[in-house]
């Protein structure tokens, strides 16, 4: 079974994901900004959401962690939650 290792951060809108890429791409750590601004749990831990398998998580972030690319920041991506900026750090099929 395919599995993965990602972590992300959670915001309520597109904007603020879309300014907090930029932020990232610019140079500012992807664990410090999800400490900082991610409504998840997760944040508290730089983001990291440890390995799951297909089906765990929601199908919109299920489908970009399964076909994304690794070590990239890929978002935003909408789910029932809000918008999620996810940076893949591993994948086994």
């Amino acid at each position: 079974m395919a599995t993965a290792s990602a972590r992300h951060i959670l915001v309520e809108t597109e904007e603020v994901c879309l300014d907090l890429k930029t932020q990232i791409e610019g140079g500012l750590d992807f664990a410090a900004a999800a400490a900082e601004f991610s409504a998840c749990p997760s944040g508290a831990q730089g983001g990291a959401l440890g390995s799951f398998g297909r089906g765990q998580m929601v199908p919109e972030f299920d489908q970009v962690v399964f076909t994304g690319e690794l070590n990239t920041v890929l978002g935003p991506v909408k789910t029932q939650f809000g918008y999620h900026l996810i940076e893949i750090t591993e994948r086994s099929e």
